[in-house]
């Protein structure tokens, strides 16, 4: 392309040329300059044609005067990027005072100075030496405040103090915060408590993509449960949950958050229908396993729901283990020792054995609640649990049955 625009230019330059020509071949003009007595008659033609000689050659002879300058600027920018790259692999190969070193030195080129400052910063404080390490920053906030905000914030967050992170963005500015200043400060936000206000920072980071689409629909949940479980009272929380788009509540952690909070505040009844109806089109077997640790006035509730979910899942231990505590809530005990047996047969760990052996001292049956409870200990050691006594081998095998699944011809699948 800058072949091609020189070529232009000289073609331009010849036209120009050949019409002038053209223009004062016929009459070339004539110039007469005195000066000091001395006359000189000559034609404007040549006069224009010496003056754009000694232009040329003025230019030329500034050309090489600067050259000298110019080769020796070259060469530093040369060696400050190749100790800027040098010192970016040693700072990559945990090489921090070689890193710092070279890193110091690439920061005395302008162009080269903010990440070579940042870069000795952190090599500075990764080899303990923190006076250096200030002494870098300082010297970074006085060349570039933006990049010293943005680090002295990222180091902040990392050492757990959110709200100091957040004076530091502060002082930047919220409408000049790059995609990195957004995501430290909906970091902060979150960490104290302040969900809800960060919610806006995410159209930016939207509209500017500065995330890929499924980071960007990970932060977003994360920010709308927050908001939920933040919410202080009974209308807030309703405002909050109407306002939240339709996708995300049919979502079990947005849900969930929603039931743990109106459960905490008195309303727990929308909350549960809430996370079941997410839990029906969602599953998630850690939610379910929360939604039936919900406090026990819902119990029953929960528990039909819980049923109506066994025959697309029958398999699930955290299904099975819920049921059974929620039985037992119930003071259901025939059927929460099945579910139990059921959740322990499919991999359920000590949570099943737990809720077992309280079912047993419930029961007045204190061997086998003992029995129980000493699984339930083992299985935290992942040691092989004790033999439990009492259990019919019809009983046992229906513990462990499989239930039938067929694939989209009809046909039964073989049990995974």
């Amino acid at each position: 392309m800058n072949l091609y625009r020189t070529l232009l230019w000289w073609l331009l330059l010849a036209l120009v040329g050949a019409l002038a020509w053209e223009w004062m071949a016929s009459d070339p003009g004539e110039l007469i300059v005195r000066m000091r007595g001395q006359t000189i008659t000559t034609s404007v033609a040549f006069a224009l044609a010496v003056w754009i000689v000694l232009w040329v050659a003025l230019w030329a002879l500034w050309w090489l005067a600067r050259l000298p300058l110019q080769a020796w600027r070259q060469h530093r920018q040369r060696q400050a990027r190749n100790r800027l790259i040098a010192g970016l692999e040693a700072l990559q190969q945990g090489r921090w005072r070689r890193a710092g070193d070279l890193l110091e030195k690439a920061a005395q080129d302008p162009q080269a100075r903010s990440p070579a400052l940042l870069g000795a910063r952190r090599a500075a404080e990764a080899r303990g030496d923190f006076e250096a390490s200030a002494r870098l920053q300082a010297e970074l906030a006085t060349h570039d405040a933006q990049a010293a905000a943005l680090e002295q914030a990222t180091r902040l967050l990392g050492q757990g103090r959110p709200e100091d992170a957040l004076v530091t963005l502060r002082g930047l500015g919220e409408p000049t915060l790059p995609p990195s200043g957004l995501l430290l400060q909906i970091e902060a936000q979150l960490a104290l408590g302040r969900g809800h206000q960060a919610t806006p920072a995410l159209d930016r980071l939207r509209r500017e993509q500065a995330l890929p689409p499924e980071a960007l629909a990970a932060l977003e949940l994360r920010l709308a449960a927050a908001s939920l479980r933040e919410a202080l009272g009974s209308d807030t929380l309703a405002q909050r949950w109407q306002a939240t788009p339709r996708r995300l509540q049919e979502l079990p952690a947005v849900a969930g958050a929603y039931a743990e909070r109106t459960v905490a505040i008195g309303r727990e009844n929308e909350g549960i229908e809430a996370l079941a109806t997410a839990l029906t089109q969602h599953w998630d077997e850690d939610w379910v396993a929360r939604f039936c640790r919900l406090p026990a006035s819902s119990a029953g509730g929960r528990l039909a729901s819980g049923e109506a979910w066994l025959a697309a899942h029958p398999e699930s231990p955290a299904l099975l283990t819920g049921l059974g505590r929620l039985c037992l809530q119930q003071q259901l005990w025939g059927k929460a020792d099945d579910f139990l047996h059921r959740a322990l047969a499919h991999g359920a760990g000590s949570e099943a054995w737990e809720l077992l052996g309280q079912s047993f001292a419930l029961q007045g049956d204190a061997t086998r609640a003992q029995i129980a409870f000493a699984n339930a200990l083992r299985a935290t050691r992942d040691e092989k649990p004790l033999a439990l006594s009492g259990r019919p081998l019809r009983e046992q095998i229906a513990d462990q049955a499989v239930a039938e699944q067929r694939n989209e011809h009809g046909l039964p699948l073989l049990p995974r």
